[in-house]
């Protein structure tokens, strides 16, 4: 790196000239650099129209750190300035609870008693909260692994931090396609589920009554793709803390209102607790394989929690990772609080007869349509609509991110706002062609839990054992080896299991028939 400064206890700072590097205003505040807990204001890139000076950084005292004295100053890279994940660095913790609930739970959570049917209630409860436990372990890492001390580098995106730790060629193969699915993929998953729960809220709504042509389902994943990408217009993630307050604020009100629902509506008729099991040993082997998948992949997130943190400001005495743990703190005691009543009370209420398609939402109207109040039903479908929405925006922000990255690293300017509308749109509407070519993407929850898996279970431990680099053998190192090898092997095994339940189960494949 050009312009080194050594820091010393007892040497004086010396800093070799560079030419001066132009940047937007906004960059002195906001870059992926800048702002971190090791760079003071005084080190920022100078506007073009100055010359550099040299100074002192603030925090270089007569006795100077370990982690002072091997302190490196880097280059700021402007283009962060211009990019929609780190344009604007003013979020605080409630910010970063907004997103991480709303990016934490949704939809995939309702199909959690489906688990329970295979897993029975000892082992179905012992697996979710394991599972809870493992994963808020690796998001406590992902915190903590944003900001180095030794660079005083901001990991703005997992893809960055992967890249930085692993190489970049190792990290495309390991982590690419799964980060790139949580985003475009979960935004297809949220057409779908967004237009099918439409349609419900415009029968529960009209009742019978309606005189006019209801729309097709294909129109409806039309109108919410077009509702998504008119809000996908919202500049930044910063910008959207607004929506994804009220999609944390609808996700908690659906599950909520649905596991009430179910439990005050009593235990179904014919309602069994035994395990489903296979007609073979195999069988049953990969069905409890399948279903770990489908418990995985209720947990999701980890792809932005580092793209959340980067929002935040971050000072030496400040440092992002404070206010930002105490967010996921309060996300995910909320999370707790939805998916563990959801799951329990659902399987008490449904038992083996719960949907796999559709979960608990499905089987709110199969089961309770009849007896349960119209705005009940109506308000629980609008619940689900708006989060959808909202969610569509948090996990669409990396790959609007990615996309203007190639502009701006090639033409050194921010994009035109008439380009990132385009842009945006085009992404709204090719997941809408995926939605449409592809309506059963629902039915894969098990095989796509395996793959994403060791982006949330594996992933982070092999990274904060590469970068914090404990001592050999030590509780913390052992730990995280255990839990790294045991969730890529997790993931190996899901992923088989995933595709022989398709094929010895079969999924209904309409390609272009939603």
């Amino acid at each position: 790196m050009g312009g080194v400064n050594e820091i010393g206890s007892n040497k004086a700072v010396s800093v070799a000239t560079t030419p001066p590097i132009s940047a937007p205003p906004s960059q002195f505040h906001s870059p992926s650099l800048s702002r971190s807990p090791l760079l003071a204001s005084d080190d920022h890139i100078q506007p073009a129209n100055k010359t550099p000076r040299i100074s002192t950084p603030r925090f270089v005292t007569p006795l100077g750190s370990p982690i002072r004295r091997a302190l490196q100053l880097t280059r700021l890279d402007p283009h962060d300035a211009w990019l929609p994940i780190t344009e604007s660095r003013n979020g605080n913790a409630y910010y970063a609870a907004f997103h991480t609930l709303c990016s934490g739970i949704g939809i995939q959570a309702l199909v959690l008693p489906v688990a329970f049917t295979i897993l029975g209630w000892t082992w179905g409860i012992i697996t979710l909260t394991l599972a809870f436990i493992w994963q808020l372990y690796t998001l406590y890492l992902l915190v903590q692994l944003h900001e180095s001390t030794e660079t005083g580098m901001r990991y703005s995106r997992y893809m960055q931090l992967c890249s930085a730790t692993f190489g970049e060629k190792l990290a495309k193969w390991l982590a690419l396609f799964p980060i790139m699915y949580l985003s475009g993929g979960t935004c297809v998953a949220l057409i779908i589920i967004g237009g099918q729960t439409c349609k419900m809220f415009f029968d529960v709504i009209c009742g019978g009554t309606c005189t006019a042509q209801p729309p097709t389902i294909v129109e409806w994943f039309l109108i919410f793709t077009s509702a998504a990408v008119l809000l996908s217009q919202l500049p930044n993630l910063n910008s959207i803390a607004g929506v994804s307050l009220i999609g944390a604020i609808t996700a908690f009100g659906y599950c909520t209102l649905i596991w009430v629902v179910s439990v005050i509506e009593g235990r179904t008729e014919g309602v069994s607790y035994n395990p489903v099991r296979g007609s073979t040993e195999v069988t049953r082997i990969f069905d409890v394989f399948n279903t770990l998948g489908i418990v995985s992949f209720a947990f999701r997130g980890h792809n932005l929690i580092l793209e959340i943190q980067a929002t935040m400001p971050s000072d030496e005495k400040h440092p992002s990772s404070v206010p930002m743990w105490k967010g996921v703190k309060i996300a995910y005691t909320l999370v707790a609080m939805c998916l563990f009543p959801l799951a329990i009370g659902g399987y008490w209420a449904y038992g083996q007869r719960i949907p796999e398609n559709g979960g608990m939402l499905t089987a709110l109207f199969v089961f309770n349509g009849k007896g349960t109040s119209q705005f009940i039903l109506g308000l629980t479908s609008l619940f689900v609509i708006i989060n959808a929405l909202s969610s569509f925006q948090i996990y669409g922000m990396p790959t609007f991110d990615d996309m203007e990255s190639v502009y701006v690293k090639k033409k050194k300017k921010a994009l035109p706002w008439w380009f990132r509308a385009i842009l945006r749109a085009m992404f709204g509407y090719g997941c809408f062609f995926v939605a449409v070519a592809i309506p059963f993407l629902a039915s894969l929850a098990g095989l796509v839990g395996g793959i994403a898996l060791p982006v949330t279970l594996a992933y982070p431990c092999f990274m904060w054992l590469k970068v914090k680099k404990p001592k050999a053998f030590t509780p913390i190192w052992c730990l995280n080896w255990v839990l790294g090898l045991l969730g890529m092997a997790l993931s190996g095994v899901l992923v088989a299991a995933g595709i022989y339940v398709i094929i010895d189960t079969g999924v209904e494949v309409s390609f272009f028939d939603p």
